[in-house]
């Protein structure tokens, strides 16, 4: 696949750039009034087509928030949504946790507060956040919100869809 550039317009922080290179495993979020993140998988070992940065493996993926590295971890991706949880420690900012909570779209939560829900096109393409208007979002949110929804992707059928589908499979 050829690499993504694009560009979004957050309603809080404005021009928010993402640029997502799957076959390097290579993922830039910038933008003037947010932090820079970055986002890159290890050379070699396997990569799946369905996530856009190629990989659900933590081992194999280094996040850096201006250049400081923060740990990541990853659900399994398996029937219920929340098994596609990504979840990143911050030394001084807690713990943030991008959760699908619909076909399409994720929550972001920052220390078990929702912030807001991001969605992703295919290809890392991220559509501008609906943030909840009570919370108080700051720049790193914005930040890491837009790059786990664009390295991930947003959004998982519901365990009763998946079951179903599973089911109509085995159908002749």
């Amino acid at each position: 696949m050829d690499p993504v550039t694009s560009f979004t317009h957050d309603p809080v922080f404005g021009r928010i750039d993402l640029s997502l290179d799957s076959d390097a495993g290579l993922l830039d979020v910038s933008g003037p009034a947010i932090p820079h993140v970055a986002l890159r998988r290890a050379p070699g070992g396997h990569t799946s087509e369905h996530v856009p940065i190629g990989s659900r493996d933590a081992t194999a993926l280094t996040l850096a928030v201006d250049g400081a590295e923060a740990p990541l971890t990853l659900g399994r991706g398996r029937i219920t949504r929340r098994s596609y949880a990504v979840t990143v420690k911050m030394r001084t900012d807690g713990r943030y946790r991008l959760v699908p909570s619909s076909d399409a779209s994720s929550r972001l939560s920052r220390n078990g507060t929702r912030l807001g829900r991001l969605t992703a096109q295919r290809g890392g393409i991220v559509e501008p956040a609906d943030w909840r208007r009570r919370a108080k979002i700051m720049p790193l949110d914005a930040a890491l919100g837009y790059a786990l929804a664009a390295a991930f992707g947003t959004g998982a059928r519901g365990a009763p869809g998946m079951l179903l589908e599973a089911g109509l499979d085995l159908l002749p």
